[in-house]
């Protein structure tokens, strides 16, 4: 209903000249998402209209094509950055009025997003009435393998949101985990007297653990509607994974661990908010460093 319209050369005076050829970034990937539920996903799930148990065998097929939602979920800034300069424009009042919606378009680009959340839902929601019978283990997968792309969209929406590196974030490999902590530093070289006062108060810094390095940068809220409002985290430094190490314990705090480098030349104690995450981050360190 607007996509098609920014095509149609009668309603070419009403777009605004900066929104053309603009498509691709208004509507990410929507038209293949659709393609994907029209040609494929929605058939095969009529396969199992009789046999709803075994519905997390079609979710396992499919899983690849699921990454679709991570490209649209990653675009949706730029989208709704765009969306909000022209929001107010003839061109969009002219298709919403045509197509007699009571919501403007702003809430149709934000289905697929919903969409993805919502199946985690479905599943769990399916395997609580499954226990015992044939097709409750894919479900657990299914639903595991969902979890999964909405951890990966979730980390890469933080991801774009990085500022100030030099380098090319994707040399770096997968994105593995991120989060807020606080964090002491003691280096070895430096005057005493910084060390001293770095022991005492913490940075609050936001880690992005990816296979290569691990990014420390600090976070920023920023105070605008929407996308805006999201906060952006500006790069301090990384450490390259082939020179750290790490100590999982330390005296007197369950939730605090150490990463160091270079052997212990710089050590970095991290606290993390609870004992679990800091179990994560240790064992992801852990798989990464071996």
């Amino acid at each position: 209903g607007y996509a098609a319209e920014m095509d149609n050369p009668l309603m070419a005076h009403l777009i605004p000249s900066e929104l053309q050829n603009k498509k691709d970034i208004l509507f990410g990937n929507m038209e293949e998402i659709y393609h994907f539920h029209n040609r494929i996903f929605l058939r095969e799930l009529e396969n199992y209209v009789e046999y709803p148990e075994q519905v997390g065998r079609c979710f396992l097929d499919q899983m690849e094509d699921f990454q679709i939602y991570e490209k649209y979920c990653q675009n949706k800034p730029r989208s709704e950055s765009l969306w909000r300069q022209f929001s107010d424009s003839i061109f969009f009042q002219e298709c919403q009025r045509k197509l007699d919606h009571k919501l403007s378009l702003d809430s149709y680009l934000l289905k697929p997003v919903q969409r993805i959340t919502k199946y985690q839902l479905l599943l769990k929601e399916m395997l609580k009435y499954s226990k015992n019978c044939e097709g409750a283990e894919d479900l657990q997968e299914a639903l595991t393998s969902i979890l999964g792309i909405l951890k990966a969209v979730n980390d890469s929406m933080h991801q774009i949101a990085i500022t100030g590196y030099d380098g090319n974030l994707n040399e770096l490999g997968k994105l593995l985990m991120q989060g807020s902590f606080s964090v002491w530093t003691d280096h070895k070289k430096g005057h005493s007297k910084v060390k001293d006062l770095a022991r005492f108060k913490p940075m609050q810094r936001h880690l992005f653990l990816h296979e290569k390095a691990v990014l420390f940068c600090k976070k920023r809220e920023e105070n605008g509607e929407g996308y805006e409002k999201a906060p952006s985290y500006s790069y301090k430094h990384s450490l390259n994974m082939a020179a750290v190490g790490i100590t999982e314990n330390v005296k007197g705090d369950a939730k605090k661990f150490e990463i160091w480098y270079n052997a212990r030349e710089e050590v970095y104690i991290i606290q993390a908010p609870t004992p679990e995450v800091k179990a994560t981050w240790v064992n992801e360190i852990r798989k990464v460093l071996t």
